[in-house]
C-alpha cells in the first residue's frame, strides 16, 4: 500500500537549490486514489481519539490538514507565514539552514485545552514544526500527535521534536 503512495512522489533534483532533492507530492495529490488512501491512512489513526482541531502548516500542510479535518469532522487551524493572517496573531521564529523565518497563528484559533493533531507534508530538520508547536503550546492546547506524509529520516528531525508522538506514512 505504501509502495503505491511512494510511486506518486517524485524526486526533483537541485530544487529549491543545488544539492537538494525535493520530494514532490503533487502527483499524489492529483491522483484521486492515492490522495484518498493517504488521507484515510492518516484519519484512521485518529478516529475515536477526540481531536478538537487539525492544525496545518503552510502550505502543503493545509491540503492534507483540510482533508484530514473533514474526515475527522473537525475544524482546520492554519499556521502561516507572517502577514498572511489578519490580526491578532502570535508569532514564533525558527532557524533555516540559510537564515531565519517566522510563523503565525490566530490568537483566538483554539480554546485552552483543545486536543490537536499537527499535520504537514514533510518532516525534514524539524525547525518549522518546532515553531508551530511553540504556537500551539502558547495557546495552551494539547498536541495529540505530529503527523506527516513523508519523513526524511537522514535529516534527524525527530531529534528536535522529542517528547511528542510522531507519525509519518512514508520514510526516506
Amino acid at each position: 500500500m505504501l509502495d503505491r503512495l511512494k510511486a506518486h512522489i517524485r524526486d526533483i533534483p537541485d530544487f529549491p537549490s543545488k544539492g537538494i532533492v525535493f520530494k514532490d507530492i503533487t502527483p499524489l495529490l492529483g491522483d484521486p486514489q492515492a490522495f484518498s488512501m493517504a488521507v484515510d491512512l492518516l484519519a484512521n489513526r485518529y478516529i475515536g481519539s477526540h481531536v478538537d482541531r487539525v492544525v496545518g502548516v503552510e502550505a502543503r500542510g493545509f491540503i492534507l490538514g483540510a482533508a484530514l479535518a473533514y474526515r475527522l469532522n473537525t475544524g482546520l487551524i492554519m499556521v502561516r507565514k507572517p502577514g498572511k493572517l489578519p490580526p491578532a496573531t502570535l508569532k514564533a521564529a525558527y532557524e533555516l539552514e540559510y537564515g531565519q523565518d517566522e510563523l503565525e497563528i490566530h490568537r483566538d484559533a483554539m480554546s485552552p485545552g483543545s486536543r490537536v493533531v499537527l499535520v504537514d507534508d514533510v518532516i525534514a530538520t524539524g525547525g518549522t514544526v518546532r515553531a508551530a508547536i511553540n504556537l500551539i503550546k502558547a495557546l495552551q492546547c494539547e498536541i495529540i500527535e505530529l503527523a506527516f506524509l513523508i519523513e526524511l529520516t537522514f535529516l534527524h528531525g525527530r531529534e528536535r521534536l522529542q517528547g511528542y508522538n510522531i507519525f509519518s506514512l512514508i520514510q526516506y
